[in-house]
Order: C-alpha cells, then structure tokens, then sequence
C-alpha cells in the first residue's frame, strides 16, 4: 500500500514549511510521504531554522527550497498550508486533495519584546511541533 502524500506550503519555503516538514516526518514517517514547497520560493533554507530543529534532534539541512508547481501532478492526498499568503495562492491540485490551512508567524519576521531572532523560531517551531504531533496522534487514533 503507498503512503498518502502529504505537501506542506508557505510562501517562501524556507522557515515553516520546513520546519513543519521536518517535524511531521519525524513524528510520522512511517505514515506518510512528507514533501514542502512555496508558492514564491527563497531558494534556500533559512539558517535558524535549521537551527532550530537542530535543537530537537531534527536535521533539514538538506532541505531544497522548491516550487509548489513542482508537485502538482505528483499525486498528493493532503496539502496543509502554514501562511495566510500560502493559502492564498494555493493553486486547485488535480483529484482535490484533502486542505488545511494552520497559520504560524513568520519567524523572520516575529520577535516579540526582549525576544531574540533564533528565540522567536524556537517559540514558532514549539507552535507548529504541538500542531503537526496532533495531527499524527489523530490520523493514528483514526487508522
């Protein structure tokens, strides 16, 4: 039996949609085939995001930045989308796949008073960890 697809978006592809990659494959790899991409890619992956997930055992250093237009005809069951932006560009992917849309700041973008940058990627991978480990723990308790 082939595992579901599931494609992970964001604008850039280059902090949440990896990081939330990194964290679904890690907590459920065995399920699923986990794929991330940007509606307006960076091209690269952001350094602290690596970072990041570095610091919970979860290595996306060799992650690609990549066009969501890369997996449009590719078979994909779920695409989750990580921004508002990414939603909204999301294109209509052949066999209407299941959608969900769970918005998180952009980390670059999100430090909060007498917060660092890498503190800010840290509070945002918590956030989407808690999001994403949910989701597994559901699709498991569903099977």
């Amino acid at each position: 039996m082939t595992k579901p697809k599931i494609l992970i978006l964001c604008t850039g592809n280059s902090c949440r949609s990896h990081m939330a990659e990194g964290i679904l494959r890690n907590s459920a790899d065995d399920l699923f085939e986990i794929f991330s991409a940007g509606s307006n890619p960076k091209g690269e992956v952001h350094p602290l995001a690596i970072e990041a997930l570095k610091e919970i055992n979860i290595d996306i250093s060799h992650h690609t930045s990549d066009h969501l237009d890369l997996y449009l005809n590719s078979g994909i069951h779920t695409v989750i989308t990580v921004c508002d932006n990414a939603k909204e560009a999301c294109p209509v992917f052949p066999n209407s796949p299941k959608s969900y849309h769970w918005s998180f700041e952009d980390p670059p973008h999100a430090m909060q008073e007498g917060e660092s940058e890498i503190d800010a990627f840290r509070r945002i991978r918590d956030q989407i960890k808690l999001v994403f480990e949910a989701y597994v723990s559901g699709y498991r308790d569903a099977q």
